[in-house]
């Protein structure tokens, strides 16, 4: 091979109709490939060569079809009667019960279920995928359902990490949010917030808000490909949300179906009238009911206000430190804040290349490679504040040894933090797996946690794994582990995956701090939360759904 030799990274959208169309991340044409120091640095690291980068494994490429893969769910268990009620329900052309639907729709985006459909392993599918134009609709449904007591599985923009969207073994059908029940209904300006329908993707919300000269302030790393309702039932942050809260903080109402009937919640900013309901449905990722409509709060944007800032700090101890006097100093919070460890610091000034003088330059000032953390952030709202609040910031920073570094690396990471999950099929090309797993944890447990977590990750032989802080509160942050290794098997990576959340466990972090729960948690909720607080939620489950048919299996079986 030659020094200048590139991978034949996939520059094709995947055919329809075939598993690759099912697992590729995000837009069907575009694509961002490892860049020539991700490459080097994957050779090294793993002891590959060029010659390991020459044949693709299994790529996905095969057209759905469960009868050649003689799956036992290939004929629908629903009566011929249950579908021609549900077709006359949505009309025909919102009942799909084609092979390629019932599989995709069944799908998202964890790193097991990209490995089984590159082999052709499916799991449970629904035997009906069901497109609802509106709530009422969705109402039908769901009364049919349980009169008939057939399971319902929920399906917004399909990009769970967290095996949310894959129907139990009892089958039933899928409902999909974002193919009609997608609009933006109304904006409050005298009260700041919008109402938006639940399948709204967050892009589209975004944009919307934008053209009125307001922001929703959710930003996560799937902003262009998960929808309004998935933030709020699976309790997502979004990269901003040390300034504007999580999804949690965002909703100030919502209305959902379940089988014992239709609410909506009340949009007051505050009440004293016992335990919020509100509340309770947040994160429920549809064991309750359907979330159809949510009203949120949006704030008025300000792009031009925005003050950037970065910095290095000579420790992992210092960056923490620091990060929690900013929190805790009462200054008022930045918007992007985020600090990397020594290895995730590494790694990613190798990858973009830093210039050998200023690398010099901060040895000199005690910042030493493997030791040091960068830090990278944003300070959004008035101008004043941003202003004020980034000087605060600075002096922080300084008092813990870090060094300015201008706002250049936070501009520079902003330009592609939407895009570096779309690397996770070429990698997977070449049999190497990309994945993250995120715990919150307390200031004083987050050592604790951060060492024992990487001790175990690093234990596998030919394992990177960066981390990483993004999430900031007063009482404590979150961790978020991103680990890359040579593998390519399915029981293997399981195996590997549920060792880290063991050790997430048994080290003090919580099973999420942001993906929700969904089926690859679940077994572990009842360890988490302990038996007091499951039996509480066993007991709203069996009020709002007595006949289990509410994605049953996620969190709890009844």
């Amino acid at each position: 091979m030659t020094a200048t030799f590139i991978p034949d990274w996939t520059e094709k959208a995947p055919k329809e109709g075939s598993f690759r169309s099912i697992f590729k991340y995000g837009a069907p044409n575009k694509f961002k490939h490892p860049s020539h120091g991700w490459y080097k640095m994957l050779k090294d690291d793993f002891a590959l060569t060029d010659a390991d980068f020459t044949t693709k494994h299994a790529e996905g490429l095969e057209q759905v079809s469960l009868e050649k893969l003689k799956h036992p769910q290939t004929l629908p268990s629903l009566y011929p009667t249950q579908i021609t009620t549900l077709k006359t329900i949505v009309g025909e052309d919102n009942i799909a019960l084609d092979d390629y639907s019932r599989v995709k729709y069944a799908y998202g985006k964890t790193a097991e279920e990209m490995m089984e459909l590159r082999i052709a392993i499916v799991r449970e599918v629904p035997d009906a995928v069901v497109h609802p134009r509106n709530k009422l609709e969705v109402q039908k449904i769901v009364e049919y359902c349980n009169q008939e007591k057939i399971p319902l599985y929920l399906f917004g923009g399909g990009s769970s990490v967290t095996l949310g969207c894959r129907p139990g073994p009892r089958r039933g059908i899928t409902l999909v949010m974002a193919t009609h029940m997608n609009k933006l209904l109304s904006i409050n300006e005298t009260n700041q917030t919008a109402t938006v329908q639940a399948g709204m993707l967050g892009s589209a919300y975004e944009e919307c808000l934008n053209k009125r000269n307001y922001s929703g302030g959710h930003f996560p790393q799937s902003f262009e490909c998960a929808t309004v309702g998935g933030w709020v039932v699976t309790l997502g942050s979004g990269q901003a949300s040390t300034y504007y809260g999580d999804a949690y903080d965002l909703v100030l109402s919502q209305e959902y179906v379940t089988p014992v009937g239709t609410f909506r919640t009340l949009d007051y900013p505050a009440t004293a009238t016992g335990p919020k309901v509100n509340d309770i449905m947040k994160g429920s990722e549809g064991t309750y009911g359907v979330l159809v409509e949510v009203t949120m709060k949006i704030f008025r944007s300000s792009p031009a206000n925005h003050r950037r800032f970065s910095f290095m700090f000579p420790s992992w101890e210092a960056a923490v430190d620091s990060s929690r006097e900013v929190m805790q100093a009462g200054i008022g919070r930045p918007a992007i804040f985020r600090i990397s460890d020594p290895e995730e610091t590494d790694r990613g000034l190798k990858l973009y290349g830093i210039p050998s003088f200023l690398d010099k330059f901060m040895q000199w000032k005690g910042l030493l490679p493997m030791k040091r953390c960068l830090c990278l952030g944003s300070a959004e709202g008035e101008a004043d504040f941003n202003q004020l609040l980034k000087s605060k910031i600075k002096k922080i920073a300084r008092q813990h040894g870090a060094l300015y570094l201008s706002e250049y690396p936070t501009k520079k990471w902003e330009k592609t933090r939407y895009q570096e999950p779309y690397m996770r099929e070429d990698l997977g090309d070449y049999g190497i797996v990309i994945d993250t797993l995120e715990a919150a944890v307390t200031w004083d447990n987050l050592h604790k946690l951060h060492q024992g977590v990487r001790t175990f990750i690093k234990s596998r032989a030919r394992t990177m794994c960066m981390t990483h802080a993004s999430h900031f509160y007063p009482q404590g942050t979150n961790l978020y582990f991103i680990f890359i290794t040579p593998m390519s098997d399915p029981e293997e990576y399981r195996k590997f995956q549920r060792g880290i959340i063991e050790s997430i466990h048994q080290h003090g972090g919580s099973l999420s701090h942001h993906h929700g729960i969904g089926r690859m948690l679940a077994p572990w909720s009842e360890k988490h939360l302990g038996k007091e607080q499951m039996a509480i939620l066993r007991t709203l489950k069996q009020h709002f759904d007595p006949n289990n048919i509410m994605n049953p299996g996620v969190f709890y079986e009844l």
